[in-house]
């Protein structure tokens, strides 16, 4: 079952929680607050942030908690969703759920390797997580090496990549992180093919080709214009899946003798040619404007399709993302009209 019969309820499910995003006008308010404490009394005053924050004093909340709450709502979004979602929808939002998996494993492995405590708080999350992942955050949030920590998600799809690390010498936190980055956009870029078809295939090829091609620019750039990598090394880097770039244009970047012939070939490449302003200076800036056109425009196009549920997803996750960044901009007092520059290109 497809199309408005199917995605009708849900749409309109999706459309009374959209109404809740904050406004522009919001974000400016927030930035003008004098303390982090009462921009969180701000957010208890909203409809998606009041069930996060309600019962809590602002005042003794920690910078890495707020953050770590901001984030329960986008599960909590997420898990309204897969209830109110038929078994056609769930088939995407079962592949979106990797995400999530990701960003836990990633959070245990900053832990680690920096000696910190591991905490997990999924409050609004954890019936459905429990229910829905293989992995084992008892054992994971108990390891004290790398080794225990590898070993804890033998059961998982994740071993395998991760165990192939154990191997090398001294693999660091970025190696792991990367290794994990790969193997959930190398799965990412299968399974959209195995499980969609049609109109919703389209969809999903489009959004996630966008969204690799800007992540393997971004890594290009970073790669040789800070960590001047040699070209082997970046290779090792990128998504392995094309959209708009062409091979022989991720080679020629890749093997570029400098920042002046980078940004040229940029320009070359489809994304300099359509976009204005495209630039190595934009990267980060455009990647969020690029694929908010992209979402939003497939789900005006086709407002019945998987489009609608993905477009849903990343704007409330750049919604919070958003939320941090002024968070920041109030906790260091940076002036409001900068503070809204940094909102903005977020």
């Amino acid at each position: 079952m497809s199309g408005l019969l199917a995605y009708s309820g849900l749409t309109t499910k999706m459309r009374a929680m959209q109404s809740r995003f904050l406004e522009d006008s919001n974000f400016r308010e927030l930035v003008e607050l004098e303390s982090v404490p009462q921009a969180v009394s701000y957010l208890k005053q909203k409809p998606s942030y009041e069930p996060i924050f309600g019962s809590e004093d602002e005042n003794q909340l920690h910078r890495g908690t707020i953050e770590r709450m901001l984030r329960q709502s986008i599960y909590r979004d997420f898990t309204k969703l897969y209830r109110f979602s038929n078994v056609d929808q769930r088939r995407f939002l079962n592949l979106y759920f990797k995400r999530y998996e990701v960003t836990i494993i990633k959070e245990c492995l900053t832990n680690l390797f920096d000696h910190r405590n591991t905490t997990m708080n999924l409050s609004a999350f954890e019936e459905f997580f429990e229910q829905h992942s293989k992995l084992n955050l008892a054992l994971m949030t108990a390891s004290t090496t790398i080794d225990e920590f590898v070993e804890s998600l033998r059961d998982t799809d994740y071993y395998a990549p991760f165990a192939k690390l154990l191997t090398l010498t001294s693999p660091t936190l970025f190696d792991y992180e990367m290794t994990l980055d790969l193997y959930y956009f190398s799965e990412i870029w299968k399974m959209k093919d195995k499980l969609f078809s049609g109109k919703d295939l389209n969809e999903l090829t489009k959004a996630y080709g966008n969204k690799f091609d800007m992540l393997n620019l971004q890594w290009i750039y970073r790669s040789k214009c800070y960590y001047h990598m040699n070209a082997v090394d970046i290779y090792a880097l990128l998504i392995p899946s094309r959209y708009r770039l062409k091979p022989q244009e991720i080679r020629a970047m890749v093997e570029s003798e400098n920042r002046s012939s980078l940004e040229g070939l940029i320009q070359q490449t489809y994304y300099g040619k359509h976009y204005q302003n495209f630039s190595l200076d934009t990267l980060e800036s455009m990647y969020a404007a690029i694929m908010k056109q992209v979402l939003s425009g497939e789900s005006r196009k086709n407002p019945y399709s998987v489009a609608t549920i993905y477009s849903y997803l990343y704007h409330k996750e750049h919604e919070v993302n958003r939320i941090i960044i002024a968070l920041e901009c109030v906790r260091y007092r940076i002036a409001p009209d900068e503070a809204m520059k940094h909102v903005a290109t977020t």
